[in-house]
């Protein structure tokens, strides 16, 4: 698949015998032999080969099939991807209503999840662009400084222990997700040793809510309160949908849409 050559093997020969061995820990086999000294792989058979009313069947060929069809299924999302990456750089040939209404769609809960972060980046950059911030280290001598949001510090979009977007000169951190799976959020927040994150979650629930069904289901995960409300005192913000929709919104009546 495309960019495949710069993934790790780490997932094929450690996660997925670790991942096997915590679902059927009473099996001696695991999916996967390695020789380290020729660094070649073979997927154990034997636990392919089924019996069934006394006859036996290897499934090598089904599975095979399956993977095919996954493969497949994830190209032709990909390809979407692509397609509408394509449209995006084409916009500028657009006429304004229509740019406009492109972009709202692409702010759907249903969109494809890097579609989302990549426009909820533009909506957040445009957003916090012109609001300066003053510091310094005297009431007299202070700095005037435009706030600027950056892109990715990690070097995928998944499973890189990267932070999605970093805003300067606040250093605030702003993490993209489509769950609302405390664990997901907890895990973020030990990333950078508890230090306060911006979710922008894709989702059309209120802020409120969301923040409801986090503690909600830490609550059931931790039974000390304390955890809970300290982690939980870490999202410094929710962003949800409609509110990108409504800096949106805002930074097309402020005509600040660049085509």
């Amino acid at each position: 698949m495309p960019f495949g050559s710069k993934l790790q093997n780490h997932a094929l020969n450690h996660r997925l015998n670790e991942e096997f061995r915590k679902y059927f820990p009473t099996e001696d086999l695991l999916p996967l032999i390695r020789d380290v000294s020729s660094n070649r792989y073979w997927i154990n058979e034997k636990l392919i080969k089924i019996d069934v009313a006394n006859q036996q069947f290897n499934i090598a060929l089904a599975v095979l099939h399956i993977i095919e069809a996954y493969v497949k299924a994830r190209m032709a999302s990909f390809n979407s991807f692509m397609d509408e990456c394509a449209q995006l750089l084409e916009i500028k040939d657009k006429n304004t209503k229509s740019a406009i209404d492109f972009i709202k769609q692409l702010l759907r809960p249903n969109v494809d999840a890097r579609v989302f972060e990549i426009v909820s980046y533009a909506v957040l950059k445009q957003h916090y662009a012109e609001k300066i911030l003053y510091w310094g280290w005297s009431p007299e001598e202070l700095n005037e400084e435009m706030l600027v949001l950056y892109n990715k510090t990690g070097r995928t979009n998944a499973n890189d222990g990267g932070i999605d977007f970093v805003m300067k000169p606040l250093g605030r951190f702003f993490q993209v997700t489509e769950t609302v799976d405390a664990g997901k959020y907890f895990l973020d927040i030990d990333k950078v040793q508890r230090y306060p994150i911006t979710f922008v979650v894709k989702s059309e629930e209120t802020s409120e809510a969301l923040v409801e069904k986090i503690r909600s289901q830490a609550e059931q995960k931790y039974s000390v309160e304390k955890i809970v409300t300290r982690y939980i005192e870490c999202i410094e913000e929710i962003i949800n949908v409609p509110t990108l929709i409504e800096y949106f919104e805002r930074i097309v009546s402020e005509k600040k849409l660049r085509l």
